[in-house]
């Protein structure tokens, strides 16, 4: 095999390995700590990428073409290393509310977490110098090979945990030292992959995820008597079963219930998110289900068809069998948890989730059924009761999608939302401007007489009807009120006097909030005086746990005990990490120009202005692929289906677009990112309509679509790296590092500032930033050839 396809190859294993060891380590912070510390995994990968380009400008000893195969093997090994060291700190950010040791402990994160991606971008920056003119093939290889990683890690963690998978991954790291390492390297290779076939067979203590003691699962445990049953897994979700006295699940019952609850076996998701698979084989047992407010819309409506919307192991669709409807139709967004019911709980749960069940999101069955319903049902544990996730997305709560909700209702029919209190109110006043915001779009005009709403001790039940409430209506409510002790929040023509009276409040705030956001005298002053931000969001910005106010940030703080736990369990450490990678991208990028301008080379300091061309392209093409992914997940109904979907697409033919530019001189051409420019705008303006076309599709063919409507774009944003490589290396070889620091550095950053930019503006704003920073590449690379001309 000659140099040119052994490098190929070394290549593309490590960027496989290594794109699949960061999905890996998502999916393992999402299960240890929480969501939103995936973001810091991205962030940490691309430092440990941009760091590399720094060193080596530093240390241009560190291009020897002989040290290849010891960064091969140091890849492979870093990887093992790397998971286990980071699995051992005992970072837990419920720990920041009083101990300044957690602060460490990130730093830490950092450190051991960066090693494999630095060894990676020290393999390919150091190619990318040695063989600047064949950059096209090399960066090529990086694309495809991480492409093929992505592809390769879901299937493997479909049937093997994450934990498992890292191992694998390191072994794949360790077979390129094949291609280019001493036998002295290549034995210490085959020992190495040894060893990690051992740990995977025996799997060590030290190997099993640490997760945090303050999740759902670890405190549910700890309860006298609980135990762990089993854990399921797959490439999106970690389903643990379990029984503990925590899994009693009835909220909000009356306290006029005074008999024994059911048998139920607890289940979390990711370590988090309790929840409740009750036994339904002793029918009389059941009878609690009468005493919960979520009850509400099955006293009152018809017992026709009903739909219930992430149902997965709720109470609701219980509920509706219990009070006989007809026809029971469930959809829920985590295939596991279905697959869960449909086979080992079967038996437990009387076999209601074999028939009528369906996986994804709602709004897509909805938009393709003619099926209209008596009631819709969006059951509690379907709007996250812990505001854990405020940065992320959510399309199953626009208002596009209540307005699908709302028209699949019979003229009759009922739209109930159930939901916990969480003080200060955020969540259910949001969910209330969603729903008057989709009547009013609907074409309802006295939105007051279509809303009712009572609450429990813990839990709140929200009604929205078609059509008017009626007198016969408000009295059944008033009934089931009264009958089981709970209070009255809101109906059309209600009193504040019949508010707050069986369970009361300090301050009867619920009605105070309430009447102000309904009545459209006071509702633009409510909304934009409110201390949260509670306004509907849309499919452009998705983003409905934020709740964030920055002008009120201080107050905010102060009622919440002046502690900052609040801001951290709300995912708003997402400002502080991009912060903190903000800084330590200057400085990394600053180092080595700091070293060049002190260099007396004059072609360094004359070709010194094509540099930002490098960060204009890294800041656009993470916008582009960002906000793909997000986009994505509307038609492809879940965000793992659509990262997959959208990071292959986009690897493999920016990949190919890459290949070629190395093969074909017309690719080489300035006016690349002017293409690019132009392709973001027009995708800005008709993505939207391309997503509508595929969405009634089956999911396989919607990812086959998802790849050519994405195939044109991603084929282009893989030419201009490689070309201003080119450019450089022609100029003076010492740039290439640093290009390529400065690339992976301002990746650091976008990824985090892509979401902040959306959830304030939307994601057709951030489809029109980068197609600035790619016209502000061209402009660069324009004025840099012209230089060249003139000279």
């Amino acid at each position: 095999m000659n140099t040119q396809n052994k490098l190929f190859f070394i290549i593309l294993l490590c960027s496989c390995s290594t794109l699949a060891y960061e999905i890996t380590l998502t999916r393992i912070f999402s299960i240890s700590l929480w969501y939103h510390f995936a973001f810091m995994i991205i962030s940490i990968a691309m430092l440990g990428i941009g760091a590399s380009g720094t060193f080596l400008s530093i240390f241009p000893k560190l291009r020897d073409v002989s040290l290849l195969g010891i960064y091969c093997l140091s890849l492979g090994a870093g990887i093992s290393i790397s998971y286990i060291l980071s699995n051992q700190i005992p970072f837990d950010p419920v720990k920041l509310a009083w101990s300044n040791t957690q602060i460490l402990y990130i730093g830490f994160y950092y450190i051991t977490i960066s090693i494999p991606f630095f060894i990676t971008g020290l393999i390919i920056s150091q190619s990318l110098s040695l063989y600047s003119q064949k950059s096209g093939l090399i960066y090529s290889a990086d694309l495809i090979g991480a492409g093929l990683g992505a592809v390769g890690i879901l299937s493997l963690m479909s049937f093997t945990a994450p934990e498992n998978s890292v191992f694998v991954l390191s072994s794949i790291a360790l077979i390129s030292t094949f291609f280019c390492g001493s036998k002295k390297l290549i034995t210490i290779s085959i020992i190495l992959i040894g060893l990690n076939i051992s740990l995977i067979i025996f799997n060590p203590s030290f190997m099993n995820i640490r997760i945090s003691p303050y999740k759902g699962l670890q405190t549910a445990l700890r309860y006298p008597g609980a135990e762990h049953l089993k854990t399921y897994i797959s490439f999106f979700s970690r389903i643990d079963t379990f029984i503990s006295p925590a899994s009693r699940f009835a909220p909000g019952l009356s306290f006029n219930y005074l008999e024994d609850l059911p048998k139920q076996i607890g289940f979390s998701i990711d370590g988090g998110n309790i929840n409740s698979i009750t036994d339904v084989r002793d029918k009389s047992s059941l009878k609690f289900l009468q005493y919960l407010p979520s009850a509400l819309p099955y006293e009152t409506s018809k017992k026709g068809n009903v739909l219930i919307i992430d149902s997965g192991g709720s109470i609701q669709s219980l509920i509706a069998d219990y009070y006989g409807f007809s026809n029971i139709y469930k959809t829920e967004r985590n295939p596991l948890l279905i697959e869960i019911l449909q086979t080992d709980y079967n038996e437990f749960t009387g076999g209601l989730y074999s028939e009528n069940t369906r996986t994804g999101l709602a709004r897509s069955w909805l938009r393709n059924t003619n099926i209209k319903f008596d009631v819709i049902d969006i059951p509690l544990m379907s709007i996250i009761p812990s505001a854990t996730f405020g940065i992320s997305e959510d399309y199953g709560f626009t208002v596009e999608a209540f307005k699908e909700y709302i028209s699949h209702l019979k003229p009759e029919g009922l739209l109930s939302i159930n939901l916990f209190i969480i003080p200060p109110s955020r969540i259910e006043l949001r969910i209330l401007d969603t729903s008057i915001t989709a009547l009013s779009e609907n074409g309802i005009k006295d939105i007051e007489n279509h809303i009712a709403t009572v609450r429990s001790w813990d839990t709140i039940c929200i009604l929205i009807k078609k059509s008017k409430f009626s007198s016969d209506d408000i009295k059944k409510i008033k009934v089931f009120t009264k009958k089981l002790g709970f209070d009255l929040i809101y109906y059309p023509g209600i009193k504040k006097e019949e508010t707050n009276i069986n369970i009361r409040m300090l301050s009867n705030e619920y009605y105070t909030l309430f009447k102000n956001l309904i009545d459209i005298k006071t509702r633009d002053d409510f909304l934009n005086n409110y201390l949260f931000d509670v306004k509907a969001v849309r499919d452009d910005n998705p983003f409905f746990y934020y709740y964030l106010k920055i002008r009120y940030i201080k107050d905010i703080y102060r009622i919440m005990g002046e502690k900052w736990q609040y801001f951290i369990e709300e995912g708003y450490i997402l400002l502080a990490i991009f912060i903190q990678v903000f800084f330590m991208s200057i400085i990394f990028i600053f180092l080595p120009v700091i070293k060049l301008l002190k260099s007396r080379d004059e072609i360094i300091n004359r070709h010194f202005y094509i540099l930002p061309y490098f960060a204009f392209i890294a800041i656009g093409f993470m916008f582009i692929e960002i906000t793909f992914v997000q986009k994505m997940i509307l038609p492809l109904e879940n965000p793992s289906y659509a990262m997959a979907t959208v990071i292959v697409s986009i690897l493999i033919c920016s990949g190919i677009g890459s290949l070629l530019s190395y093969r074909f001189k017309n690719l080489q051409s300035t006016f690349i990112c002017l293409i690019i420019t132009f392709l973001i705008i027009y995708y800005s303006i008709f993505l939207p309509i391309f997503l509508e076309f595929i969405l009634p599709y089956t999911l396989s063919v919607k990812v086959i679509m998802a790849f050519f409507i994405i195939m044109p774009i991603g084929f282009f944003m893989g030419i201009p790296f490689p070309n201003g490589l080119k450019i450089a290396g022609e100029r003076n070889i010492s740039l290439i590092p640093l290009a390529w620091a400065i690339n992976g550095c301002l990746s650091v950053f976008a990824p985090i500032l892509t979401i902040m930019i959306a959830i304030e503006f939307g994601f057709k704003r951030v489809f029109w930033i980068g197609a600035l920073f790619y016209f502000l590449a061209f402009l660069c690379l324009s004025n840099h050839r012209n230089k060249r001309n003139r000279t």
